[in-house]
Protein backbone atom coordinates (compact mmCIF):
# COMPACT_ATOMS: atom_id res chain seq x y z
CA UNK A 1 0.00 0.00 0.00
CA UNK A 2 0.96 3.84 -0.56
CA UNK A 3 1.50 5.89 2.88
CA UNK A 4 -0.01 9.65 3.17
CA UNK A 5 2.80 11.57 5.51
CA UNK A 6 2.55 15.05 6.54
CA UNK A 7 5.75 15.30 7.79
CA UNK A 8 9.15 13.46 8.93
CA UNK A 9 11.17 14.94 11.26
CA UNK A 10 13.97 14.71 13.70
CA UNK A 11 13.78 15.30 17.29
CA UNK A 12 13.32 14.57 21.11
CA UNK A 13 10.15 12.60 22.40
CA UNK A 14 8.55 15.15 24.59
CA UNK A 15 6.10 13.54 26.19
CA UNK A 16 4.79 10.36 27.74
CA UNK A 17 7.36 7.66 28.78
CA UNK A 18 9.56 8.11 26.42
CA UNK A 19 10.04 11.79 26.83
CA UNK A 20 13.72 12.88 25.79
CA UNK A 21 14.55 10.50 23.67
CA UNK A 22 15.77 11.41 20.23
CA UNK A 23 13.40 10.09 17.77
CA UNK A 24 12.57 10.64 14.40
CA UNK A 25 8.82 11.65 13.78
CA UNK A 26 6.72 10.25 10.55
CA UNK A 27 3.11 12.08 11.18
CA UNK A 28 0.78 10.12 9.15
CA UNK A 29 -2.15 12.61 6.93
CA UNK A 30 -5.35 11.95 8.05
CA UNK A 31 -7.49 10.79 11.37
CA UNK A 32 -10.83 9.18 12.18
CA UNK A 33 -12.20 11.65 15.04
CA UNK A 34 -11.65 14.65 13.28
CA UNK A 35 -11.16 16.13 9.71
CA UNK A 36 -8.25 18.30 10.50
CA UNK A 37 -10.75 21.43 9.73
CA UNK A 38 -11.43 24.14 11.74
CA UNK A 39 -14.67 24.51 10.56
CA UNK A 40 -15.50 20.85 11.59
CA UNK A 41 -14.05 21.12 15.22
CA UNK A 42 -17.56 21.60 16.81
CA UNK A 43 -18.69 18.47 15.60
CA UNK A 44 -15.75 16.08 15.61
CA UNK A 45 -15.67 13.81 18.36
CA UNK A 46 -12.25 14.91 19.25
CA UNK A 47 -12.27 18.62 19.58
CA UNK A 48 -8.74 19.17 21.06
CA UNK A 49 -6.44 18.05 18.91
CA UNK A 50 -3.77 21.21 18.32
CA UNK A 51 -1.66 19.08 15.45
CA UNK A 52 -1.78 19.52 11.51
CA UNK A 53 -2.23 16.75 10.05
CA UNK A 54 -4.04 17.48 6.56
CA UNK A 55 -2.60 16.97 3.32
CA UNK A 56 1.21 15.98 2.22
CA UNK A 57 2.80 19.26 2.39
CA UNK A 58 5.20 19.12 5.52
CA UNK A 59 8.56 18.68 6.09
CA UNK A 60 9.74 15.81 3.76
CA UNK A 61 5.77 14.86 3.34
CA UNK A 62 4.31 13.28 0.29
CA UNK A 63 3.11 9.84 -0.71
CA UNK A 64 5.00 7.05 -0.77
CA UNK A 65 4.56 4.39 -2.35
CA UNK A 66 6.24 1.42 -0.44
CA UNK A 67 7.48 0.59 2.60
CA UNK A 68 10.85 0.55 1.85
CA UNK A 69 10.65 3.74 0.29
CA UNK A 70 9.06 5.30 3.52
CA UNK A 71 11.51 4.02 5.60
CA UNK A 72 14.40 4.62 3.79
CA UNK A 73 13.44 8.71 4.19
CA UNK A 74 12.83 7.63 7.71
CA UNK A 75 16.38 6.46 7.91
CA UNK A 76 18.30 9.37 6.87
CA UNK A 77 16.89 11.11 9.29
CA UNK A 78 18.93 9.72 11.91
CA UNK A 79 22.54 10.52 13.03
CA UNK A 80 24.54 8.20 10.77
CA UNK A 81 27.07 7.82 13.43
CA UNK A 82 24.46 6.28 15.98
CA UNK A 83 23.03 2.65 15.09
CA UNK A 84 22.38 1.46 18.82
CA UNK A 85 19.29 3.50 19.26
CA UNK A 86 17.60 4.33 16.76
CA UNK A 87 13.77 5.03 17.38
CA UNK A 88 11.26 6.31 15.03
CA UNK A 89 7.57 7.33 16.35
CA UNK A 90 4.51 6.90 13.96
CA UNK A 91 1.75 9.30 14.80
CA UNK A 92 -0.79 11.60 13.52
CA UNK A 93 -3.71 12.05 12.97
CA UNK A 94 -4.16 8.36 13.98
CA UNK A 95 -1.32 6.09 12.12
CA UNK A 96 -2.91 2.88 12.33
CA UNK A 97 -4.98 4.15 9.69
CA UNK A 98 -2.10 3.18 7.39
CA UNK A 99 0.42 1.66 9.58
CA UNK A 100 0.59 -2.20 7.97
CA UNK A 101 3.16 -5.06 8.90
CA UNK A 102 4.76 -4.60 5.85
CA UNK A 103 5.97 -1.08 6.97
CA UNK A 104 7.06 -2.54 11.11
CA UNK A 105 9.05 -4.96 9.10
CA UNK A 106 10.70 -3.02 6.94
CA UNK A 107 11.84 -0.30 10.07
CA UNK A 108 12.88 -3.25 12.30
CA UNK A 109 15.23 -4.45 9.30
CA UNK A 110 16.71 -1.22 10.18
CA UNK A 111 17.25 -1.24 13.46
CA UNK A 112 14.68 0.67 14.20
CA UNK A 113 12.42 0.12 17.86
CA UNK A 114 8.90 1.31 16.49
CA UNK A 115 6.81 3.83 18.65
CA UNK A 116 3.00 4.35 17.80
CA UNK A 117 1.02 7.00 18.94
CA UNK A 118 -3.08 5.87 18.79
CA UNK A 119 -6.41 6.96 20.12
CA UNK A 120 -7.14 3.26 20.05
CA UNK A 121 -10.37 3.14 18.08
CA UNK A 122 -8.06 0.54 15.49
CA UNK A 123 -6.71 -2.47 16.69
CA UNK A 124 -2.79 -2.74 16.54
CA UNK A 125 -0.98 -5.03 14.60
CA UNK A 126 1.42 -6.95 16.31
CA UNK A 127 5.23 -5.85 16.29
CA UNK A 128 4.98 -2.63 17.48
CA UNK A 129 7.77 -1.94 19.95
CA UNK A 130 6.18 0.85 22.29
CA UNK A 131 2.43 1.63 22.12
CA UNK A 132 0.92 4.74 23.25
CA UNK A 133 -3.03 4.59 23.59
CA UNK A 134 -4.49 8.26 24.46
CA UNK A 135 -7.91 7.16 24.05
CA UNK A 136 -10.72 10.16 23.21
CA UNK A 137 -13.87 10.53 25.81
CA UNK A 138 -16.91 9.56 22.96
CA UNK A 139 -14.72 6.67 21.12
CA UNK A 140 -14.94 3.41 20.96
CA UNK A 141 -11.55 1.92 22.64
CA UNK A 142 -10.73 -0.96 20.64
CA UNK A 143 -7.28 -1.55 22.08
CA UNK A 144 -6.84 -2.04 25.74
CA UNK A 145 -3.59 -3.29 25.76
CA UNK A 146 -0.15 -1.60 25.28
CA UNK A 147 3.11 -0.02 27.14
CA UNK A 148 1.91 3.12 27.25
CA UNK A 149 -1.53 5.04 28.75
CA UNK A 150 -2.24 8.54 28.29
CA UNK A 151 -5.07 10.04 28.92
CA UNK A 152 -5.50 14.17 28.53
CA UNK A 153 -6.87 15.03 31.53
CA UNK A 154 -9.76 16.91 31.97
CA UNK A 155 -12.44 15.18 29.42
CA UNK A 156 -15.75 15.06 30.23
CA UNK A 157 -17.27 11.82 30.02
CA UNK A 158 -13.89 9.63 30.76
CA UNK A 159 -13.46 7.37 33.75
CA UNK A 160 -10.20 7.36 34.84
CA UNK A 161 -10.81 4.02 37.40
CA UNK A 162 -12.02 2.24 34.26
CA UNK A 163 -8.93 3.13 32.63
CA UNK A 164 -6.68 2.49 35.25
CA UNK A 165 -7.71 -1.02 35.77
CA UNK A 166 -6.56 -1.48 31.49
CA UNK A 167 -3.53 -4.21 30.63
CA UNK A 168 -1.01 -1.42 30.18
CA UNK A 169 2.66 -1.51 31.60
CA UNK A 170 2.47 2.84 32.31
CA UNK A 171 -0.46 5.37 32.99
CA UNK A 172 -0.18 8.63 32.03
CA UNK A 173 -2.25 11.93 32.83
CA UNK A 174 -1.42 14.39 30.72
CA UNK A 175 -2.60 18.30 31.39
CA UNK A 176 -5.16 19.68 28.68
CA UNK A 177 -3.49 22.23 26.60
CA UNK A 178 -5.90 24.92 26.10
CA UNK A 179 -5.65 28.86 24.54
CA UNK A 180 -6.51 30.07 28.35
CA UNK A 181 -3.61 29.86 30.67
CA UNK A 182 -5.44 30.35 33.67
CA UNK A 183 -7.05 26.99 32.37
CA UNK A 184 -3.97 25.51 31.41
CA UNK A 185 -2.44 25.98 35.21
CA UNK A 186 -6.00 24.36 36.90
CA UNK A 187 -5.81 21.13 34.18
CA UNK A 188 -2.32 20.59 35.64
CA UNK A 189 -2.89 21.61 39.17
CA UNK A 190 -5.56 18.87 38.80
CA UNK A 191 -3.46 16.58 36.97
CA UNK A 192 -0.99 16.80 39.87
CA UNK A 193 -3.67 16.20 42.31
CA UNK A 194 -5.00 12.93 40.87
CA UNK A 195 -1.39 11.75 40.54
CA UNK A 196 -0.60 12.43 44.12
CA UNK A 197 -4.29 10.44 45.19
CA UNK A 198 -4.09 7.65 42.97
CA UNK A 199 -0.13 6.30 42.92
CA UNK A 200 -0.73 4.63 39.64
CA UNK A 201 -0.56 7.30 37.38
CA UNK A 202 2.44 9.17 36.73
CA UNK A 203 1.96 13.13 35.23
CA UNK A 204 3.16 13.86 31.57
CA UNK A 205 3.86 16.84 30.66
CA UNK A 206 4.53 18.53 26.92
CA UNK A 207 8.03 19.80 27.04
CA UNK A 208 8.34 20.37 24.21
CA UNK A 209 6.21 22.73 24.12
CA UNK A 210 8.05 24.54 27.26
CA UNK A 211 11.63 23.97 25.54
CA UNK A 212 10.56 25.10 22.13
CA UNK A 213 11.61 22.07 20.27
CA UNK A 214 9.87 20.76 17.39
Amino acid sequence: MSYQIKEIFYTLQGEGGNAGRPAVFCRFAGCNLWSGREQDRSTAVCQFCDTDFVGVDGTLGGKYATAELLTSQIEAQWPGQDQAHRLVVLTGGEPLLQVDTALLEALHSKGFSVAVESNGTIAAPLGIDWLCVSPKAGSTLVQKTGQELKVVWPQAGTDLAVLAGLAFEHHFLQPMDNLDPVRNKKNTQDCIAMCMNNPKWRLSVQTHKVTGIR
